[in-house]
Order: structure tokens, then C-alpha cells, then sequence
């Protein structure tokens, strides 16, 4: 893959070096000659990239809604507060299913339709959780994706605001890279690039595709819900905004939450910068790239294709928004991660192993 990340293609040049340099070196190796990984754009092309992208908007903008299709005229319900108080059992702590700054959040069983769903109750007493309301109901009827959370409905009834959403069974990403059960197995590589590359193409709908494009703001382990199979879905969309996406800083500064679990600790701390402070350093030194991997993996992970997750995240941590990689370059890069399976083999003398 030629562009911003030169370092996606075959080399046979895996093995002592454990697959290279750093991440400086890996970015210098020159284009790729494997086409399934698609077209980029080269770094120092981004400027006239995102002046192209801007004079052609008008043609590439998806609507939010389309015109036809499936999703056509979806609606969100208006629900009464006595139909979710029933469905939640009363709001019964054993059907609390999480907590945020905003609120709670319950699983509920809708008695007309025997729907199962997930019912967040904003905090009454807060001007900022009556806000999020609003906002979210504005996008989330506006916004349809895969790989966004679908909003079912609402209640608005006197000070309760209440928003339902589809039940994803497999709880959020957090839930499985944090404080594990000694009988849970931690995920594998090939579903953490598998989320990865799903999260990304969410953002990628919110910023090039929909019309007008949304600024998410906040991309975290615990708003990227897990539906069946590990399919990745964003949520949470109190803090997004309307507007043209020109700085890239809330995916850089998230995008390598999914392979490390030490990443994701510090985006627990307030403010986004304690993340970069924490791995920037890092990419210095090609001995500490094992580091930002999940000492839960255990080693089990393809040297190469670790290298190749930290060569997009070196480039999204740019400090000037202009070198940073357009978001579907992004999704490009994450994308051939993801269908890139590796099997591990407890009997290699190295934890790489040939991908595809």
C-alpha cells in the first residue's frame, strides 16, 4: 500500500529483526506492490487532498437519510415513561447494565413487542444531560450506519428524558479489555483489528459521508458497543457536533485504544493528551513496541501486523493536523489489518507468523 502507509505489503523480510526498524524506518520502505490493499494518499499530499475532497463534496456527500433504501423514513418512537419503567422492571439495580457522566444505563424488554433493548436515563438534576438528549436524538435520527448504535426511541415526559437504543449483547468494548474474570479469555488479535476497522468506518461516515458531516468528539472503549460476532457499533453521541472536519485529533489521539490495554488505562485519566504523552515516546524504540500490546495476548499476535497497527498509529499522532492521514486512509490501513488472519503456533520460535 503506497501513501500514508507504505509499510502495508509482503516482505520476507520477517524473522531476527522481528520485523523491522521503528517506525520511522517502516514508513521509509518505500510502496507496496500488494493491490488489495487499495489507493492512498501520500502525507505530503494531504493538503491538495483535502482541497480536492472540499471542492467535491457537494458529489461524494452521502445524505444522512437516504431517499429510498432501508433505512428511509426511520422515525424514532416516542415512548411513554410508564412503558420503560415496565420494561426495565422499575429500573431495578440487577438490570443496570452501566453508568456514565450522563446518567444510566438499563436492559429492558419492551412488553408490547417483547423487543429487548437498552434504556439510558439521563440525570434530571444536570443542564449537560438535558443537552445530550437533545443532541443525541437530533444525530442518531439523522444518522444511520452499520456501525453506529441505532436510537429506537425517546421519553420526554416532565423532567424524565430517557433514550432506547437496540441491546448490543456483547456489552462494549471496555467491558472486554478491562478487569476480566479469570475465566474469560481476553480477545484475540484478529477480533481486535476486526473492531478497530469497524470503529473506524463509523468515523468515516460521520466525517465524509454524511451530510452535513459530524464531529464524534468522543471515541472511547466504553462508547464502541459489541453487537453479535464482535461487530462494533458507536455510541454515545452527547458530545458531537455539526460542522466540517478538519482536525483529526479525536481519531488520532484514540486510534490505538484497541491494542493496548495500557492505552486504553490512560484514556481513562481526563484529557486526551495523556494518551500521546504516554506513547509517543515509545515509537523511539523498536524494542518497546511489544509494550503497547495487551500483555493479556500473551505474546500471541503477528509481529509484523503489530508494527503495521503502529505505523497508523505513529501517523495519526502528528502534531500537525495537515501530516495526519484522512480518515479513510485509515480505514483503508485497518481494513487489510483485518483480513490479515493470523492463527497463532505455540511452537514458533518468534511471535510472528505469515499472514493471509
Amino acid at each position: 500500500m503506497g501513501g500514508c502507509f507504505p509499510c502495508f505489503g509482503s516482505s520476507n523480510e520477517e524473522g531476527s529483526n522481528n520485523g523491522g526498524g521503528s517506525v520511522k524506518e517502516l514508513s521509509k520502505k518505500g510502496s507496496t506492490k500488494d493491490a488489495s490493499v487499495g489507493k492512498s494518499h501520500h502525507v505530503n499530499r494531504v493538503n491538495s487532498d483535502k482541497s480536492k475532497f472540499r471542492s467535491t463534496s457537494n458529489s461524494k456527500k452521502e445524505p444522512a437519510v437516504p431517499k429510498d433504501g432501508p433505512t428511509a423514513n426511520i422515525a424514532a418512537q416516542t415512548f411513554t415513561f410508564r412503558e420503560l419503567a415496565t420494561a426495565t422492571k422499575n429500573f431495578r439495580p440487577e438490570c443496570l447494565l452501566g453508568e456514565g457522566g450522563f446518567g444510566h444505563v438499563y436492559k429492558g424488554r419492551l412488553e408490547s413487542t417483547g423487543q429487548v433493548i437498552a434504556v439510558k436515563q439521563l440525570d434530571r438534576n444536570g443542564l449537560q444531560g438535558n443537552r445530550e438528549f437533545l443532541v443525541e436524538v437530533l444525530m442518531l435520527c439523522l444518522l444511520h450506519h452499520t456501525n453506529l448504535v441505532n436510537l429506537i426511541g425517546y421519553c420526554a415526559n416532565g423532567d424524565q428524558r430517557l433514550l432506547v437504543y437496540e441491546f448490543m449483547p456483547l456489552g462494549s468494548l471496555e467491558d472486554h479489555l478491562h478487569d476480566l474474570p479469570l475465566d474469560k479469555e481476553p480477545l484475540d488479535w484478529n477480533t481486535r483489528m476486526k473492531i478497530a476497522a469497524g470503529a473506524a468506518k463509523g468515523l468515516e461516515y460521520l466525517h465524509d459521508k454524511a451530510n452535513p458531516p459530524v464531529i464524534y468528539r468522543d471515541l472511547k472503549s466504553s462508547n464502541i458497543l459489541l453487537d453479535e460476532g464482535y461487530h462494533p457499533k458507536l455510541s454515545d453521541f452527547g458530545l458531537a457536533k455539526l460542522g466540517p472536519v478538519g482536525d483529526k485529533t479525536h481519531v488520532s489521539t484514540r486510534v490505538m485504544g484497541t491494542y493496548g490495554r495500557k492505552a486504553i488505562d490512560n484514556m481513562r485519566a481526563p484529557g486526551e493528551q495523556n494518551l500521546v504523552a504516554w506513547a509517543r515516546p515509545l515509537f523511539k524504540d523498536r524494542r518497546k513496541f511489544p509494550k503497547m500490546a495487551d500483555p493479556l495476548l500473551q505474546g500471541r499476535y503477528p509481529m509484523r501486523g503489530l508494527y503495521q497497527a503502529l505505523a497508523v498509529a505513529a501517523m495519526c499522532l502528528q502534531e500537525q493536523a495537515a501530516t495526519r492521514p484522512l480518515i479513510g486512509d485509515v480505514v483503508t490501513a485497518l481494513t487489510y489489518l483485518a483480513s490479515q488472519r493470523y492463527e497463532y503456533d505455540p511452537n514458533s520460535s518468534s511471535n510472528s507468523r505469515t499472514q493471509g
